[in-house]
């Protein structure tokens, strides 16, 4: 049985499956006019008593996503009006544009097996998406989903329409100063993973499951590529951090801290329960043939390591056993 990760418990089918006035007004008042009668200077020469100054170095330009961790970034809980909690996957810019991502079905609103992106019910674009940082709340919009464009598209093919689950919450502009793109503990991203990751590969992304009161505190989590799902539009990864709903859209890494993907559901099979990340290279190249935001690029984050300090080494053991080859 295969459960949706993300607004609760979503389940499925059974699965096998920024001074250049200042610069120059100062410039004006320290450079001495020249007296009328002044003969011309020679050639290669300046006339006598002409005061030369430096020309100003513009400041540096502030990345529009800071590369360390900020109170809004990957991991955080987003909640789309009138749907589900999920929480927070990547930043990604596009212009002066920034977002975070998400999983798509975050915005379904059907029965909890209606999880085919091309037929279940969706809240449109435009929808207001609470970001909850660690210190502050932003309110963002919803600004492309998978779902809701193969819908408008007419998308036919099973796979991509039961595994492209991938939707970008556009943030507000006053909020740029609070974003950063580092995944928590592991840092991070550095690019996107191209090539699918082989069964055994080990990944990184993040748990962040609610205490008793439904309070979420992100952690670590490790496993290991398990195998592909959907025909390559997602992998299946075994962990021994079990995955809880209200994880979708979270962050896998690959050992190079390459971006591999976003949460999308929960797996128990015959085997061991699973958790399935729909593959990212693939979801941005839909959404760059289709309507998704032009020109949309991963922020990277700060340097990935697989040992981040203060984490418990056990949250970080790889599993072993039938079907990841060891």
């Amino acid at each position: 049985m295969t459960w949706r990760a993300g607004g609760g418990a979503r389940r499925t089918v059974p699965a096998l499956a920024v001074g250049l006035a200042v610069s120059a007004a100062l410039t004006l008042a320290v450079a001495p006019s020249v007296p009328p009668a002044a003969e011309p200077a020679p050639p290669g020469t300046r006339p006598a008593g002409t005061v030369t100054t430096a020309r100003a170095e513009p400041a540096p330009a502030r990345p529009a996503v800071l590369p360390g961790p900020a109170p809004v970034g990957p991991g955080v809980v987003t909640e789309t009006a009138g749907a589900g909690l999920c929480t927070a996957g990547f930043v990604f810019t596009s212009g002066d544009r920034t977002f975070l991502a998400q999983a798509a079905h975050c915005g379904g609103t059907g029965d909890e097996t209606e999880t085919d992106g091309c037929t279940s019910d969706a809240v449109p674009l435009g929808t207001p998406v609470t970001v909850r940082g660690t210190d502050r709340t932003v309110t963002g919009t919803l600004a492309w989903s998978s779902w809701n464009t193969m819908q408008a598209r007419g998308e036919r093919d099973r796979d991509t329409c039961a595994y492209n689950d991938l939707a970008l919450v556009e943030l507000p502009r006053d909020a740029r100063s609070a974003v950063g793109a580092a995944v928590p503990f592991f840092g991070g991203p550095d690019r996107v993973r191209s090539a699918a990751p082989a069964v055994g590969t080990p990944v990184f992304g993040l748990a962040n499951p609610p205490d008793a009161a439904g309070v979420r505190t992100v952690g670590a989590r490790a496993g290991a590529i398990a195998g592909e799902v959907g025909g390559g539009w997602g992998h299946s990864v075994y962990s021994l951090t079990p995955g809880v709903a209200g994880e979708s859209g979270s962050p896998l890494l690959d050992g190079e801290g390459r971006a591999v993907g976003v949460l999308s559901s929960l797996s128990t099979t015959a085997d061991r329960p699973s958790i399935e990340y729909t593959d990212l290279a693939r979801a941005l190249a839909y959404a760059e043939r289709t309507d998704g935001p032009p020109g949309l690029t991963l922020a990277a984050g700060a340097p990935f390591t697989a040992t981040p300090p203060g984490v418990d080494p056990r949250a970080l053991a790889l599993p072993a056993g039938p079907g990841l080859g060891r």
